[in-house]
């Protein structure tokens, strides 16, 4: 059995493959974008925009991290922020060590998890 197809039929049949493939495809949201840092006593006031079109896709939480990956804390973000762009929540309670000159914030939304990319700060 040969498989060959005409022109008009093979140009239909990937057209058709192409968009099956790209709608099985993952759905890569924009990661929350770092806006501000602020530190002051052990507490952190952190500013964010997203894109947030509501409880399908929003941006869930912030964490701080040394250079070596340890999580310092986390504040979770628990619903959408849609008309409230950029937005800055706070969380307090970060012993940072002595040592440490700076830290990095991570964000994260509903639909991708934690950025793979994270903003360095510097400990004032």
């Amino acid at each position: 059995m040969t498989w060959m197809l005409g022109a008009g039929r093979y140009s239909v049949f990937m057209k058709t493959a192409l968009v099956l493939i790209l709608a099985a495809s993952p759905v890569l949201a924009d990661a929350p974008v770092v806006e501000n840092v602020v530190f002051d006593d052990g507490r952190f006031d952190v500013t964010l925009s997203h894109p947030d079109t509501g409880w399908e896709d929003y941006a869930d939480g912030w964490r701080v991290e040394l250079a070596d990956g340890t999580v310092l804390g986390a504040r979770v973000l628990a619903h959408p922020h849609v008309t409230e762009q950029p937005f800055t929540r706070s969380q307090s309670g970060f012993d940072i060590p002595a040592d440490a000159a700076e830290v990095f914030i991570r964000t994260s939304c509903i639909i991708d998890g934690w950025a793979d990319e994270a903003v360095a700060f510097t400990i004032p």
